[in-house]
């Protein structure tokens, strides 16, 4: 099984949303064969706690406007590393160093990376080195 179609169009959502705020190293993981509570995970670096949090109002506002509430959201007063359950993907933004310490993209090498197609309004997202 591979995560749906469905998921893929609403992490292309996310994802431009994510860049649209500078957003970088955006890595997206199919994590369907893995986990039955999700099929993507979808991991953002922002440069400040400030812009960590802007990244995670910013998908949040894409995906409402989409009609996509969000189920659970973790880690937003510390903006450090937030967390966003929108039940099929999963998109954590994180600090560049708690993405360094926690490492979860190693976590999860051996998933798929789910390819995008070149966002709206010319903004490029990048896959990252998922094994490093």
């Amino acid at each position: 099984m591979t995560a749906s179609e469905l998921a893929r169009e609403l992490v292309a959502v996310a994802v431009e949303a994510a860049a649209s705020r500078f957003g970088e190293d955006i890595v997206v993981l199919d994590v369907s064969e893995r986990l039955a509570f999700t099929d993507i995970f979808v991991f953002v670096t922002a440069n400040s706690e400030r812009n960590v949090i802007a990244i995670a109002d910013a998908v949040e506002d894409a995906l409402k406007a989409v009609g996509i509430p969000i189920r659970r959201r973790e880690g937003y007063t510390a903006g450090r590393w937030i967390l966003l359950d929108f039940g099929d993907f999963v998109l954590h933004v994180f600090h560049p160093e708690e993405r360094m310490y926690y490492g979860l993209e190693r976590l999860w090498a051996d998933c798929p990376v789910v390819s995008l197609p070149p966002q709206r309004g010319g903004l490029l997202v990048t896959q990252g080195d998922v094994a490093s």
